[in-house]
């Protein structure tokens, strides 16, 4: 028996289901293809570019916590130390996306020190 990883934890998994695939729908067989088209065209973009993509998802993450009355301090941190994570740690690795990023970052820090001393 095999495992997978989830969030959760190790799953274990049959592997007779993964060796026999079952009757897929034709609404499946559609969605099958779409995420066989998804991860080709994945395959075919820079790593640099979908990091990128995910720090900015850190960055609103944070704004919307900053956002909030009152503010989440807590998840905002988490966000930011997230974000903080991804650029300090690549430097000269993110593409074009990475003095954005950098200046990004400084303003949320900002921000966070502003809506930290109202709070």
């Amino acid at each position: 028996m095999s495992s997978l990883w989830t969030p959760g934890g190790e799953r274990p998994v049959e592997r007779d289901r993964i060796d026999e695939p079952a009757e897929l729908t034709q609404e499946q067989e559609e969605l099958v293809a779409e995420l066989q088209a998804a991860r080709e065209q994945l395959a075919h973009t820079p790593a640099s570019l979908v990091v990128a993509n995910h720090a900015i998802g850190l960055f609103q993450l944070a704004a919307i916590h900053l956002d909030r009355d009152p503010p989440n301090l807590d998840d905002a941190r988490l966000a930011i130390d997230a974000l903080s994570a991804i650029v300090d740690g690549l430097p000269g690795r993110l593409g074009e996306e990475e003095e954005a990023l950098k200046e990004a970052l400084a303003q949320l820090r900002l921000a966070f020190v502003e809506v930290s001393k109202r709070s």
